[in-house]
């Protein structure tokens, strides 16, 4: 029988040698979306014996131009369980460990630390920073992949005595300073690319084969097809990360109730009495909204006096679910005596199965 990874076993520089260290390493990778998924599917094809996922976000239908795991029937489902579903027909060798989490302060460390490798496949400020002063304390290596437009970054931070994240972006972003995400579009193929080059990384990291980008950032533009590096050192003071932050920035998606459209569907077709409060511009609003939906945009909520009609229940809606996650923080604040809970995939996710509205 033909050994199954003989095509990579049989380079010289490779060998069966390199092929063990892969079999006996643990890769965590952190979000199952445009980057997480060419890792996941790579270390998986490759031989990595163990992956680590942590996802808790739902298949939207606006992932699957860039997502391509996933397919049409997998809209509404949990990443989670599907990719782990596809990835264990992929390769049934694969040990897996699945974390129905997002990744927070509160259980970072204990993650991590489980692993030889961190993969940032994130798409937001806050868990990259929380990554990188995570790895810092545990002294675990990441690799990071950033998206934006045509053009894609990758680099690996905290490798030995290399470079962190924070040596090469000191402080993080406002949220004023931070593209909306229905603002911040990317090409399709362009994930599939930086996901690749980061798998690479990681089975550089682990086999010790080839040049590590350590201190090193790579900056890949599609439109060119031109990919040029940025050198960067090592800052002591960021080396020195003793303890994690109290707080990461206003993502912390973690702290806010949030409803999946199926379940919110659901609840809606079983005649419940709740309100629902759409937080989207006017314009967004005026093109199309849900008939029971209160329009107060989110750069109002501060100055609203809400009466509630159906106080127990409130669920909020915007056009993918950022903003309505913003909202909920800001009505608990609020009102701490109501329940609110933000819907996942905002109205993109209920236009992907309008046939149930």
């Amino acid at each position: 029988m033909q050994h199954r990874y003989s095509r990579q076993t049989r380079l010289k520089s490779f060998g069966e040698e390199a092929q063990s260290k892969l079999a006996e390493a643990k890769v965590l990778i952190v979000g199952l979306g445009g980057l997480g998924l060419p890792v996941a599917q790579y270390l998986n094809a490759m031989g990595v014996g163990t992956l680590g996922l942590v996802d808790q976000d739902v298949v939207e239908l606006h992932n699957l131009q860039r997502q391509v795991l996933y397919s049409e029937k997998d809209v509404g489902r949990q990443k989670l369980e599907v990719a782990h579903e596809k990835l264990r027909q992929q390769n049934s060798s694969t040990h897996f460990d699945i974390f129905d989490t997002f990744l927070t302060k509160d259980n970072a460390l204990e993650l991590i630390g489980q692993f030889d490798v961190v993969v940032d496949a994130t798409d937001n400020f806050p868990t990259r920073y929380l990554i990188n002063d995570a790895c810092v304390m545990l002294n675990k290596p990441f690799v990071y992949g950033a998206l934006h437009g045509f053009e894609g970054h990758v680099s690996v931070f905290n490798l030995n005595d290399g470079p962190t994240y924070r040596c090469l972006y000191p402080t993080m972003p406002s949220e004023q300073e931070i593209p909306d995400c229905n603002d911040n579009g990317v090409l399709g193929v362009v994930p599939g690319i930086i996901g690749s080059l980061q798998a690479l990384e990681v089975v550089k990291l682990v086999t010790g084969v080839g040049e590590v980008l350590s201190g090193r950032l790579l900056l890949y533009d599609g439109l060119s097809q031109r990919a040029n590096q940025i050198k960067f050192g090592a800052k002591p003071e960021f080396k020195k990360i003793s303890q994690l932050q109290n707080a990461y920035g206003p993502s912390d998606c973690e702290r806010v109730s949030q409803l999946s459209s199926d379940n919110f569907i659901a609840m809606r077709n079983s005649k419940q009495n709740y309100t629902l409060i759409d937080v989207r511009t006017p314009q967004e609003y005026d093109q199309y909204h849900l008939p029971e939906a209160k329009n107060i945009p989110l750069d109002q909520l501060e100055d609203s006096n809400l009466q509630w009609e159906n106080p127990k229940e409130v669920y909020v809606i915007c056009q993918s679910g950022k903003r309505s996650a913003t909202a909920v923080k800001l009505f608990q604040t609020k009102y701490p005596n109501l329940q609110f809970h933000s819907i996942l995939g905002g109205m993109n996710s209920l236009e992907a199965i309008s046939h149930n509205i």
